[in-house]
């Protein structure tokens, strides 16, 4: 049995097995080849050459209201990005321990800690262009006035490389190591997007958008060249073997695809066994041209459902407008939503019901939704959703509120659950990949320190006023990208 520090004390980690892991997998295989051995069979785990020991202070979510401090830690990652050994521990570090790694310790300073990266569920690559503008019209006014031809833009190579870098690196800078995206009806300019990912480093979820009505003369699809791109890019995507990335289907949402683009997609889905991402009943004007185009078929959970669109892989957007029939076929199809706090606050009406949806039993992560969410920033969202909980709460003291804690989980392992990452990323225990954010406060930054603060405290001025000046460096799988 392991053991850790949790805020002072020593409790087991709850892991009664040691990992054995071996050579970097072959590529295309998930993310690596490993056997399992028992305590009795293996005093410790064999640690391949390349291991790095980090020590310090590390903060995760265990749950939505639970924060674990793992103080005077010793965490060791192997050269394949896996979190192979968690152990208390004090400086000097012991020989025993040193003797596992070929390299030097990182050890943080006294107002350093590590957090899980943070998980994006929700953003819309193209669009980054013009983040921070574009907030003056409704909705479907402003897909035609700024999401469009922001879009077809990207049909240029040279300037879709300068859009989506300069993307990729702000969100890392701002510690997202994964993220899930839209990206454009065009396979090529998806295929500079995937490219780039693979450079920088960031574990990243690609969708080919698919739209075959009411869009656009200069960007629509048939029907039939809508699902023969988007296998394309399954297939390109899955012919880079990349573990870091992922092809998900992706159609934009019901106003802009027929039931028959639905249905195909659906198909495709199961086809090829990848996620699906959309966006479900997120503003009034789009539940109203939902309606509009198909009366008395139901809801927009409705239609995606009998399209074979509702699976454990799927993540819907915003899902605003929920009927209490909506909330518990989502649930029972296992589906995902991503919580969009600022976009939210310009588009849908409304804010999203956080405690009464995640009590309802439905997996949630947050998005920045750039550029409807005008913050590549999670941090930015945390803030904004927990606000939004305080002004609902404010006009119905049913409604219940949520917290910092609450905002971090869905940042990290609420994200990862809605992913199908939960065992992969999210947190910091032993099998797990190392994707994490070393952040400093203090030092001119915007959070002061003060003598006599715990760990509790520091970590939530961190939430609540920090920004990227606080990532010092950032890691996916054990590679440092920042």
């Amino acid at each position: 049995m392991l053991y850790m520090k949790t805020n002072g004390q020593i409790t087991e980690c709850g892991c009664n097995i040691q990992k054995c892991w071996g050579q970097r997998a072959e590529l295309g295989a998930r993310y690596r080849t490993y056997q399992w051995f028992t305590k009795k069979n293996q005093t410790r785990p064999h640690i391949h050459a390349m291991s790095r020991i980090y020590y310090g202070t590390f903060v995760h979510a265990l749950g939505p209201s639970t924060l674990q401090f793992l103080e005077d830690t010793a965490l060791l990652v192997s050269d394949a990005g896996v979190i192979s050994r968690i152990e208390p521990s004090t400086l000097p570090l012991s020989p025993n321990l040193l003797s596992l790694s070929s390299y030097p310790p990182v050890v943080l300073g006294p107002d350093e800690f590590f957090i899980p990266g943070f998980i994006d569920t929700h953003v819309h690559a193209p669009q980054y262009v013009y983040a921070g503008a574009g907030t003056d019209v409704p909705l479907m006014m402003w897909l035609e006035k700024y999401a469009f031809p922001a879009e077809q833009q990207m049909r240029v190579p040279a300037y879709a490389r300068d859009v989506y870098g300069k993307l990729v690196d702000r969100t890392l800078r701002n510690g997202t190591t994964t993220a899930m995206y839209f990206a454009t009806i065009d396979v090529e300019p998806c295929m500079i997007f995937a490219e780039i990912l693979k450079e920088k480093g960031q574990r990243g979820f690609v969708g080919k958008v698919c739209m075959d009505r009411n869009s656009p003369a200069s960007y629509i699809e048939t029907t039939d060249e809508s699902l023969e791109r988007a296998e394309e890019f399954i297939r390109q995507i899955q012919a880079m073997h990349h573990p870091l990335l992922t092809p998900v289907i992706t159609p934009r949402f019901i106003p802009t695809c027929t039931p028959e683009l639905l249905k195909g997609l659906g198909d495709l889905a199961r086809k090829h066994n990848v996620p699906v991402q959309s966006h479900l009943s997120e503003s009034k004007d789009e539940v109203a041209f939902v309606s509009s185009l198909h009366p008395g078929e139901g809801t927009d959970t409705a239609i995606f459902e009998r399209a074979g669109l509702l699976t454990q892989r799927t993540v819907m957007a915003h899902s605003i407008y929920l009927t209490s029939e909506d909330t518990q076929i989502l649930v029972e199809k296992g589906c995902g939503l991503a919580v969009c706090p600022i976009s939210n606050y310009f588009f849908a009406g409304d804010s999203f019901p956080v405690k009464e949806r995640m009590d309802a039993g439905l997996k949630c992560g947050l998005g920045t939704d750039i550029a409807g969410g005008y913050s590549p920033s999670i941090l930015q969202n945390i803030r904004t959703m927990v606000m939004a909980s305080r002004a609902r709460n404010n006009r119905n003291p049913e409604a219940g509120v949520v917290d910092y804690k609450c905002g971090f989980y869905l940042a990290t392992r609420g994200g990862a659950e809605v992913l199908g990452l939960k065992d992969i990323v999210g947190g910091f225990n032993v099998g797990m990949q190392f994707d994490a954010c070393r952040v400093r406060l203090g030092g001119g930054g915007p959070v002061d320190v003060f003598d006599g603060e715990d760990w509790e405290r520091k970590f939530e001025k961190f939430v609540n006023l920090s920004d990227d000046r606080n990532f010092v460096e950032v890691y996916v799988a054990g590679r440092r990208v920042v």
